[in-house]
């Protein structure tokens, strides 16, 4: 694997005494850097999507309590601060639920920050070991659709979904990608096709109510995506759009993947059902690029995850493994064995 090529980006840059992260909602017109230097900066770039994809926010937020420890400000107010910053995403609170482990074990600012650079280091490892398992289950010549963004913007690295791609490429497994543009973030036009052009992967973007008029061609044989939280029976909750892909991806035959680290896998919630929704200003739908489009006195709903029924996913890669055709036995094998 030539990760020269497709590996180059880190969006979350520990500096010895603050964070660096790159600012995502600036992307792809301007490439600037967020300095946090305290756990209440790393929560607001959390909040305001700075910061964004569930890997990548773990361990920002990981990277919060550290710098709280060196600025000897309260742990517990920071990892109740942090906690609070979004609901949906799991590997947040799998962050700071370890990071919180280490502080009960006595852990001091130095050995707090060798945690949250475990956490990040861990996930890099994992995103390419994904890639590679992802990967195989790819027949070669296929094309793909992916949404959202989960490459390494989203990561400490070289992506979950976004990750099996660019091992799908490398192995010519993959001709051809297509990303939906998701809506009304466009996290699939403004990241993934940065992330993707900047590695010369062969792509094409196009608009979300496009993607089953693209399945109905048979250009594509995957939907390949990331996920936020994925509940013990499979079940799994991404970025709003997901679930009617896997409706219209069952309909045409088109097969479904679901790629995340086992971080992202919440065994204590029993079905999609439980988990919570995150609902944002429904401004954020009424313009673009701040640019109001909808008319004055219009009103919104803005959810911005929905859940796919595990019946809809034909395989869930994590890092320990892959699991086709996903359910509460094989998932309890997996995960609590």
């Amino acid at each position: 694997m030539d990760y020269d090529r497709y590996d180059r980006i880190r969006a979350v840059q520990w500096q010895g005494d603050h964070l660096r992260l790159l600012d995502q909602r600036l992307l792809p017109q301007q490439e600037r850097w967020i300095d946090c230097a305290n756990a209440a900066q790393v929560t607001q770039a959390i909040k305001d999507l700075a910061v964004r994809g569930a890997p990548a926010i773990g361990i920002a937020a990981a990277w919060g309590v550290a710098l709280a420890a060196k600025q000897g400000e309260s742990l517990d107010a920071a990892l109740s601060m942090l906690r609070a910053a979004r609901p949906t995403a799991v590997n947040l609170m799998w962050a700071l639920d370890r990071m919180m482990a280490r502080i009960a074990a006595g852990a001091d600012a130095a050995a707090l920050e060798h945690e949250a650079k475990a956490i990040q280091d861990e996930d890099l490892l994992a995103n390419r070991h994904m890639g590679q398992l992802g990967a195989s289950l790819i027949a070669p010549h296929s094309g793909v659709l992916t949404h959202c963004n989960t490459g390494s913007l989203a990561t400490a690295g070289y992506g979950t979904a976004l990750g099996v791609i660019r091992a799908g490429v490398a192995a010519g497994r993959i001709e051809q990608v297509f990303a939906g543009e998701t809506r009304p973030w466009q996290q699939g036009a403004r990241l993934t096709m940065w992330e993707l052009v900047r590695d010369g992967i062969p792509a094409k973007l196009i608009a979300d109510s496009a993607a089953s008029h693209l399945m109905k061609s048979g250009v594509i044989q995957w939907v390949i995506v990331g996920a936020d939280r994925i509940a013990a029976n499979g079940d799994t909750a991404n970025k709003i759009g997901t679930y009617q892909l896997a409706i219209a991806a069952r309909h045409h035959g088109v097969k479904f993947m679901v790629v995340a680290p086992s971080s992202t896998v919440d065994m204590a919630t029993a079905t999609g059902d439980d988990i919570e929704i995150e609902l944002r200003d429904p401004a954020e739908l009424l313009a673009v690029a701040g640019q109001r489009t909808v008319v004055e006195g219009a009103d919104a709903w803005n959810p911005v995850f929905d859940v796919t029924p595990a019946e809809l996913i034909d395989a869930i890669v994590t890092e320990r493994g892959v699991i086709e055709r996903p359910n509460a036995g094989v998932m309890q094998l997996m995960f609590l064995a």
